[in-house]
């Protein structure tokens, strides 16, 4: 492994122990659901909706016999709520007629739901089934990755995965992205890159680039 990467995968365990995904839930389905929703929407706000989703519609079979339109006034304040109330309805009926009731582990099978795509399916299998290699490319990811050096800078999600794969080491990279969000809502956002307050700037093109005085080594 790129001694850079593995300094970079030790610092962020030891600043984020808890590597968990923020969006709440208890049945894998529901995690479908909720990343659904969180499409141009926070994580936060998710959290507030399902709640009062999950206990109208308690299972499976009663997301499959929902009116979208219904499903919809739930979640109404996720934003694209039309699109995004038929896709969890449509999901829930083809995991139930094609999938025994089970969200599928595999990424082919997964991509064949409504609304789902690779960023979405590579976090169920990474948090559901522990999949190794596996490499959410959201927002934060692909900036602070980019940032890093880690990536060539590329916005595109699906060369993000592709270089990120070829770098991290399998076991370590679902738990990497997540503390990748977590970084960036605190330290490396969107606005500011707080370079002042960060472990990483010993091992970041961005930092060595934009910091008045270049950091000290790290030992």
């Amino acid at each position: 492994m790129n001694p850079n990467v593995q300094a970079i995968v030790a610092a962020l365990k030891e600043l984020y122990p808890d590597s968990l995904c923020s969006l709440q839930y208890e049945k894998d389905y529901e995690l479908l659901f909720a990343v659904r929703l969180s499409a141009q929407c926070t994580d936060e706000r998710v959290n507030q909706v399902t709640p009062a989703l999950y206990e109208r519609f308690p299972t499976l079979e009663a997301f499959a016999a929902a009116d979208p339109e219904e499903v919809g006034k739930y979640i109404h304040s996720c934003g694209f709520f039309r699109g995004k109330s038929r896709d969890i309805v449509g999901s829930a009926k083809m995991l139930l007629e094609e999938f025994g009731g089970k969200v599928p582990n595999t990424m082919e099978e997964l991509l064949r739901l409504p609304g789902v795509g690779r960023k979405t399916a590579n976090l169920i299998l990474g948090d559901v089934y522990g999949t190794p290699g596996v490499v959410v490319a959201d927002t934060h990811c692909i900036r602070i990755t980019g940032r890093l050096g880690l990536t060539d800078g590329t916005e595109d999600p699906g060369k993000v995965e592709t270089q990120l794969r070829a770098v991290l080491p399998p076991e370590e990279s679902n738990n990497f992205c997540h503390r990748m969000v977590l970084h960036g809502r605190a330290v490396c956002t969107a606005r500011k890159a707080k370079c002042d307050q960060c472990p990483l700037t010993a091992w970041c093109k961005y930092a060595q680039e934009h910091m008045e005085t270049a950091p000290a080594e790290k030992v």
